[in-house]
């Protein structure tokens, strides 16, 4: 009887971090459905995820996932930002006549019909 040589197994590679596959979903999420609160939690799990994954050793990849989700939670968390400045300048500033002195010497918002 003659026995047929054992096939050979593939060998797993590194697993990939599960915090980098978060922050590249949180940062994705935080760009389009959630803005201000997914791209914070892309921000804290992709510097974990970073951090996991230099540990590892080579244990574990998802570097570059970690880092496109922080990416993209910093320009979420700065898009916030500015945004939040301009809803402070229209729905603040404006109403209560603060800027109103810089307009009547510039006549910055006269295109726009807030001051005639």
């Amino acid at each position: 009887m003659m026995e047929s040589a054992p096939t050979p197994h593939a060998t797993a590679g590194p697993s990939t971090n599960t915090m980098a596959l978060v922050s590249l979903i949180a940062g994705i999420v935080g760009l389009t459905i959630f803005p201000f609160v997914g791209s914070i939690v892309a921000v804290i799990t992709g510097n974990i995820g970073r951090k996991e994954i230099a540990a590892s050793a080579g244990a574990q990849s998802g570097d570059g996932l970690a880092l496109a989700g922080l990416i993209m939670g910093w320009i979420g968390v700065g898009l916030g930002v500015i945004g939040i400045c301009l809803a402070c300048l229209f729905f603040v500033l404006l109403p209560l006549g603060i800027l109103q002195g810089v307009n009547q010497s510039y006549g910055l918002l006269i295109p726009f019909g807030l001051w005639a």
